[in-house]
């Protein structure tokens, strides 16, 4: 098993003066951490939603999920009802992999949650969807974060991968890179497929809190299925408010660990281009193609088109 850095960053590091990151306004009552003094009084309509979308996937996820996914979700009982309590959940987290979740009032700057990542807290949104918002919603709320991404935080050599990436991320914002390393956070922990006996599954948090993409990513034809490289994938751009045309596959977490944490990230950064060099429907001479997609569901228009998700 992979061991635990126990260095933490006990500070925000101070942003470097020549660093892009997105604007964002930080709301008067919270400090430069962007911490909820505490987790939200939920409404009873607000747990009814949660249990309703909690229904939905675990109708859905059984022989699509990643058995990691499904075994975290058991051991944390988030299907107990209602909105997790954070403190509650953190405290049965922590004593499996040393990892907490903390509520934040929205999206939060980059370096603040990188900053969190490393110091083994997961950044929770302390809201929830409304009925009208029900199939999907733009921001992160606490059902895609504590649903989509916490359950795989009890598996050891995931949580470590995540804390790597906190800290990787200072690396990016360093070289301005930022971009390049949020792909490789959206194609793996938002949209990754690993490799399981009987076959393909599902471990990204975006693909896992979603009805559609839930089985859209591992069983449609208009999907490229294509073996995860880092080089690669740092080149690649991605989709945000549709289906991706691509997704990428890893065997095992370890391996995913291994092609990360060892690659010298310096040297990638300096031999980037500012912008993407692979479109997100591209396949490389050099790929490891599990599924060739035939972008019909891309080419048709995509969800604005009203297309058929095939």
């Amino acid at each position: 098993m992979i061991q635990k850095n126990t260095t933490a960053f006990e500070a925000i590091p101070e942003l470097p003066t020549d660093t892009f990151t997105a604007p964002l306004a930080k709301p008067d009552h919270v400090g430069l951490d962007w911490l909820e003094p505490k987790q939200r009084v939920y409404t009873a309509e607000d747990h009814h939603i949660w249990d309703d979308l909690f229904k939905r996937q675990m109708d859905i996820l059984p022989g699509r999920a990643a058995t990691a996914f499904l075994d975290g979700l058991k051991r944390l009982d988030l299907g107990r009802g209602g909105v997790p309590d954070f403190q509650e959940m953190s405290e049965e987290l922590s004593a499996i992999t040393g990892w907490e979740v903390v509520p934040v009032p929205m999206l939060i700057p980059d370096h603040v949650f990188f900053w969190h990542l490393a110091n083994r807290r997961f950044p929770a949104g302390n809201f929830i969807r409304t009925r009208e918002t029900f199939d999907y919603i733009q921001e992160p709320d606490v059902f895609h974060d504590v649903f989509g991404h916490v359950p795989l935080l009890t598996d050891p050599v995931f949580a470590d991968y995540m804390e790597a990436y906190g800290r990787a991320g200072w690396k990016a914002l360093k070289y301005n890179r930022l971009k390049a390393l949020s792909a490789l956070y959206w194609y793996t922990v938002e949209f990754g497929l690993i490799n399981e006996a009987d076959g393909i599954k599902s471990y990204g948090a975006g693909i896992l809190s979603g009805p559609t993409e839930a089985v859209f990513a591992v069983e449609a034809k208009s999907p490229n299925r294509i073996h995860l490289d880092v080089d690669r994938v740092v080149r690649t751009d991605y989709v945000i408010s549709d289906l991706q045309p691509t997704y990428f596959v890893i065997d095992s977490f370890k391996e995913l660990f291994a092609m990360t944490v060892d690659r010298d990230f310096n040297d990638l950064y300096e031999s980037l281009d500012p912008g993407f060099t692979f479109a997100n429907c591209a396949v490389l001479p050099q790929d490891k193609v599990y599924h060739k997609g035939t972008q019909e569901y891309a080419l048709r228009g995509g969800a604005a088109s009203l297309a058929e998700p095939v």
